[in-house]
C-alpha cells in the first residue's frame, strides 16, 4: 500500500508541474531537466490575413474557353483537323477548295479584304501583329494602316505559304480566333459547301482547366484569382487559381414527379466556376472527375495564429497563451473562420494583437 501511495504521489507531482510552467528556456521550451510526459513547445506570430473557409465540389477536368471557327468564305470544305488537334498561328485551321486557311490570332472577325487603299482600322492592326509574329516584320510600322510595308509583308507570307503572291488578303484566306484552339468537335463534314459565316469547327484553349458549379447563394464569397486545390483521381493534389466566374445561373432539368414539385427552384442553380491548374495534368481524360477545395467564405484583414495555437477550455471555448520573453499569459479568443489550407484560424480576444507570440507545439525543425 505504502509503495502504490509513493507512486501516485510521483504522478500527481508530474501533472502539477505540467499545469504550472511559467518560465521558459531561449527556444519556447519548458525550463528545467528533462521530463518525457511533456510536449515540447515553440511560437508563431500573430498575423493580420485574409482567411478562407473552403468547401469541396466537384469538377470536372477539361479545357478553358469556347472558340468556333466559322468559314470566312465560300467553297467545299476539302479537309479539317482531327479531333484533339491544337492550331496555332499560322496553323491550317481548316481547307476550303484545297486551300488552306490558316489560323491567326485576335478578337476581331475577318468581315473584309486588307487590301493598299483600305480605311484605317484595328484589323487592320490585328493582321500586323500577327505578320510580324510569323516573322515578316521587317519595315513594317504596326499600326491601324494598311501601308506598301504591309502590303510587301503580306506578299512574303503568301509566298511562303504558296498562295497566290497579290499583297492583299481577300475574305476567305485567314481566320481570327482570339489564341491557339484545341480543336474539340467538327461541324460539318468535308465535301460539305458553305458560305461565309458557316460554323466549320470549334474548341477550346490548350491550356486545362477544372469547371465547377457553384450555387449563386456562394458565388459572391468567390473572386478571380482566388487559391484552390484540386485534387485528382489518383489523390494528388495540384494548385489553381479561379480564372472566370459564370454571370448566369442555371437549373438542371426539372425530374418531372408527377406531383407539381418537379420545376425548378433557386436552390437547385448553379453557375458555372472555371479554375486553372499549375502545371500540365497527364493521364487523365478529358472531363474526368476532380474535386476542387474552392473559397466559401472569407474574412479579410483579422487576426490569426495556426490552429495548433488553439488550446480547449471547458464548454467549446479556447484559448491562446501569448509568450514575451519567459512570461506566458493565457488569453481567453474567439474563433472565427478556419483555413484548412493554410492551417489558421481567425481569432479575437481581449489584448490579442498582430506581431505577438503565441505558444504551438514543436514539431522540431
Amino acid at each position: 500500500m505504502r509503495r502504490l501511495l509513493i507512486l501516485s504521489g510521483v504522478a500527481l507531482a508530474g501533472l502539477s508541474g505540467a499545469a504550472s510552467w511559467t518560465v521558459l528556456d531561449g527556444r519556447g521550451h519548458a525550463a528545467g531537466g528533462p521530463d518525457t510526459g511533456t510536449i515540447r513547445t515553440g511560437t508563431a506570430a500573430v498575423v493580420r490575413t485574409d482567411v478562407a473557409q473552403r468547401q469541396m465540389l466537384n469538377g470536372k477536368l477539361g479545357y478553358a474557353g469556347t472558340y468556333q471557327l466559322q468559314a470566312t468564305g465560300g467553297g467545299v470544305v476539302t479537309k479539317l483537323p482531327p479531333v484533339g488537334r491544337r492550331i496555332r498561328r499560322g496553323d491550317a485551321a481548316y481547307e476550303i477548295d484545297g486551300t488552306k486557311v490558316p489560323l491567326m490570332y485576335g478578337t476581331r472577325p475577318v468581315w473584309r479584304a486588307f487590301e493598299l487603299g483600305m480605311t484605317d482600322g484595328s484589323d487592320v492592326r490585328q493582321l500586323e501583329t500577327n505578320l510580324a509574329a510569323l516573322g515578316y516584320g521587317d519595315g513594317l510600322t504596326v499600326d491601324d494602316h494598311y501601308s506598301s510595308a504591309t502590303y510587301w509583308a503580306v506578299w512574303r507570307w503568301q509566298e511562303d505559304r504558296h498562295l497566290p503572291e497579290t499583297g492583299t488578303v481577300p475574305l476567305g484566306q485567314i481566320v481570327f480566333a482570339p489564341g491557339p484552339v484545341r480543336i474539340s468537335a467538327l461541324d460539318v463534314a468535308t465535301g460539305t459547301r458553305v458560305q461565309a459565316g458557316h460554323p466549320v469547327e470549334h474548341g477550346t484553349t490548350p491550356r486545362q482547366a477544372v469547371t465547377v458549379q457553384l450555387s449563386p447563394t456562394d458565388l459572391p464569397n468567390v473572386k478571380i484569382g482566388d487559391p484552390v486545390v484540386v485534387t485528382l483521381p489518383d489523390q494528388t493534389t495540384r494548385r489553381g487559381r479561379v480564372s472566370a466566374i459564370g454571370t448566369v445561373a442555371t437549373a438542371p432539368p426539372s425530374t418531372g414527379d408527377g406531383g407539381g414539385n418537379g420545376g425548378d427552384t433557386p436552390e437547385q442553380s448553379t453557375a458555372p466556376v472555371t479554375v486553372t491548374v499549375d502545371g500540365t495534368i497527364h493521364g487523365l481524360l478529358d472531363q474526368a472527375s476532380v474535386q476542387v477545395s474552392i473559397i466559401a467564405q472569407q474574412a479579410r484583414g483579422v487576426l490569426a495564429v495556426p490552429t495548433t495555437a488553439l488550446r480547449p477550455l471547458p464548454g467549446g471555448a479556447y484559448e491562446v497563451i501569448v509568450v514575451s520573453g519567459a512570461l506566458r499569459r493565457h488569453v481567453p479568443v474567439r474563433t472565427g473562420l478556419f483555413d484548412e489550407s493554410a492551417a489558421l484560424v481567425e481569432v479575437s480576444g481581449a489584448g490579442l494583437a498582430e506581431g505577438q507570440r503565441v505558444e504551438v507545439p514543436d514539431d522540431g525543425s
